[in-house]
């Protein structure tokens, strides 16, 4: 079953885009800038969805090198 998390690794603010640009398989720094841009010319409510999103899902859980 496929799970939507956060990006642990590859973030910039709280690692929502990383996290629906591997989901979707989408490019990332693509997403990014149309997040940015929504984000600029919408009043302020994609940044309130992201807040959200941030706030909702947990970050992808990542194995320890000691983790066998």
């Amino acid at each position: 079953m496929k799970r939507f998390y956060r990006s642990s690794d590859e973030k910039v603010v709280a690692g929502v885009c990383a996290g629906l640009a591997r989901y979707f398989d989408l490019n990332l720094v693509g997403l990014r800038w149309v997040v940015a841009l929504v984000t600029l010319f919408a009043s302020g409510i994609p940044a309130i969805l992201y807040a959200m999103t941030w706030a909702v899902f947990k970050e992808r859980p990542t194995r320890d090198i000691y983790d066998i």
